[in-house]
């Protein structure tokens, strides 16, 4: 299975490839990618020195351009496309049918994947894209168990895409609409989820008080793990209990699950993370490699090493093996 690991900037991208990464997910400075922060993403001079510097080590390198254009005003998403193509890049990540379209018609040659932000999750969905743009690669939702991802694969001709570490968001993917009804950024149109802008810490009564604008997302003992405040993991006030109700502010961690997801016929295993630092992603990338090659070579997964990297230091399963509440 080819490992995909995330690059927010070139330091991180290079860090990616020296640590093992089969390909590395990246995107522009602009509201075409999904991950659209201050100081992060590639300038188009960046990218070419990022692909020729991937390519040189036997690298891929997958632009994403996955969120959705505003309507009647795509020209900076075609624009991403056509310098995608001209720059080298292995393939583009897309989720807009429109975007699909016009790559599939102007670049004829360039790869396309389909993002996790279209939320294909059907065999049917699957040979939509498939035989309508050529799709060689869909990333699956979320929401998926590993026996279901194996029906997937036996019914479709496409290559399949699992995310295996990092921030887990199991929303209708590319239909949430939380973070922008709370900030006015949108994850789907703007590339933001809770925007570091509208983010705010307090201590109160011995608690330690996240907010996102004008909503407590956590109150949590002071000196223990936290989380960063996104509203689907805020902790809510319901039928007399305070709990999470929508999700556990928790990671994704599949290591223990790589061997069944590789008899689901997984493709690509997915590293979530552009936004984490260098040393997230070395010791991320660097795990799953290691976990790869015990594969490989008939030996022991090492399990359990990236607890501390996970958010709230906690990690899960999530819809794999289906025992959320």
């Amino acid at each position: 299975m080819e490992l995909i690991c995330p690059a927010g900037t070139p330091p991180a991208l290079r860090v990616a490839v020296d640590a093992g990464a089969h390909a590395v997910y990246c995107g522009f400075q602009d509201e075409t990618n999904a991950r659209n922060f201050p100081g992060l993403n590639f300038s188009r001079a960046d990218m070419a020195a990022a692909i020729d510097y991937a390519h040189q080590r036997n690298c891929k390198v997958f632009i994403a351009v996955n969120t959705f254009p505003r309507a009647g005003d795509a020209a900076l998403w075609r624009r991403a496309i056509d310098d995608a193509a001209a720059l080298g890049a292995d393939a583009v990540i897309l989720a807009d049918i429109g975007l699909l379209a016009y790559a599939a018609e102007r670049q004829p040659d360039l790869r396309l994947h389909l993002s996790v932000q279209a939320a294909a999750s059907s065999p049917e969905a699957i040979r939509f894209y498939t035989d309508t743009f050529g799709v060689k690669r869909v990333v699956l939702p979320r929401v998926l168990s590993v026996a279901e991802i194996a029906d997937i694969n036996a019914a479709v001709a496409c290559e399949t895409e699992v995310f295996v570490f990092g921030g887990l968001c199991v929303m209708e993917e590319g239909r949430c609409s939380l973070s922008s009804y709370v900030t006015g950024r949108s994850p789907n149109m703007h590339g933001v989820c809770s925007p570091p802008s509208h983010v705010s810490y307090h201590e109160a009564d011995g608690s330690f008080v996240s907010r996102l604008g004008n909503f407590t997302i956590n109150r949590i003992p002071a000196r223990q793990p936290a989380a960063y405040p996104t509203l689907c993991k805020g902790a809510f006030r319901a039928g007399g209990t305070v709990g999470q109700v929508f999700e556990d502010a928790v990671s994704l961690d599949a290591s223990k699950l790589l061997p069944a997801l590789s008899r689901a016929g997984v493709k690509a295993l997915k590293i979530e993370g552009r936004q984490r630092s260098r040393a997230y992603t070395r010791a991320v990338v660097g795990a799953f490699r290691a976990a790869l090659d015990a594969m490989a070579n008939n030996t022991e997964i090492p399990l359990g090493i990236l607890l501390q990297l996970s958010e709230g230091q906690s990690a899960t399963h999530g819809a794999y093996v289906k025992t959320w509440r």
